[in-house]
C-alpha cells in the first residue's frame, strides 16, 4: 500500500513522491530533466532529490540545467550501496522530502533519484508512493528475463535509449513483450530520454495513477 495511502484521512495532504531507480548508465538523471518540464507544462508544482553515493553531482547537473529552481533540488549522500537509503533505511530521503515541503507548501510531487544500484534496486513504500524503474536497451535484450526485483516489482518499467536496439542487437519488440509477461502485465513504456520520446506517456500515467487526475 503507497503512503499517501496511508495518510490519516485528517491529515494535511502531502506531496506525492516518485521513485526512479535503475542501473548506471540507463538514463534516470536525463528522465528527470525530461520530466521536470513535461510536469510543470501541466501545471504541476515539483522539486527533486537525487541520490548519489559520496558526491551530489546528479543534484548540481539538475541545478545547472535551467529548468528548475535550483533551491527546489537536494542532494542525498548514501555513502554506502544506494538502495541503503532508498529501501532498509529511508530516513535520510524522507527528511529531504519533508523538508522540501516545508519549504514549498505548494509542492504536489517530488521526484527521488536513486543512485545507480543493479537490477535488485527497489524503493520502501515508507519513501515513495509510486516508483519506476528504468533500464535500457544496451544493457541487452535478456534483462526482463533475469526477473530482477526492480524490473519485476516496479510499479513502471521503463525500457529507455530504445533508439540504439539496432545498433547493440536487441530485438525490442520482444523486449518489450518479454518484460510485460514477466510483469504479469503491469505497465512497461518505452523512451528515448535524449529526444524526449515516451516521455509524455509517462507523465500521463503519473496523472492518473499518483495525482489522481482524470
Amino acid at each position: 500500500m503507497s503512503r499517501l495511502a496511508l495518510t490519516h484521512a485528517d491529515a494535511p495532504m502531502t506531496a506525492a513522491r516518485v521513485g526512479i531507480g535503475g542501473p548506471v548508465g540507463s538514463g534516470k538523471t536525463a528522465l528527470v530533466e525530461q520530466l521536470i518540464p513535461a510536469l510543470q507544462a501541466r501545471g504541476i508544482d515539483i522539486a527533486v532529490i537525487t541520490n548519489d553515493l559520496v558526491t551530489a553531482e546528479d543534484a548540481e547537473r539538475v541545478r545547472r540545467s535551467g529548468l528548475i529552481d535550483p533551491e527546489r533540488v537536494s542532494a542525498v549522500e548514501a555513502g554506502a550501496c544506494p538502495h541503503t537509503v532508498i529501501r532498509e533505511d529511508p530516513t535520510l530521503n524522507i527528511e529531504a522530502a519533508d523538508e522540501l515541503e516545508r519549504r514549498f507548501p505548494g509542492v504536489e510531487l517530488i521526484l527521488l533519484e536513486s543512485g545507480g544500484d543493479n537490477l535488485a534496486s527497489t524503493f520502501s513504500r515508507d519513501l515513495t508512493d509510486f516508483w519506476m524503474f528504468v533500464i535500457d536497451v544496451a544493457g541487452g535484450d535478456d534483462i526482463p528475463r533475469k526477473r530482477g526485483p526492480g524490473v519485476i516489482r516496479a510499479d513502471l518499467l521503463v525500457i529507455n535509449k530504445v533508439d540504439l536496439a539496432p545498433h547493440v542487437g536487441v530485438d525490442l519488440a520482444r523486449m518489450q513483450r518479454e518484460a510485460t509477461e514477466v510483469r504479469g502485465g503491469r505497465p512497461v513504456l518505452l523512451t528515448n530520454c535524449r529526444r524526449g520520446e515516451g516521455v509524455d506517456a509517462i507523465v500521463d500515467l503519473l496523472e492518473r495513477e499518483v495525482l489522481f487526475r482524470t
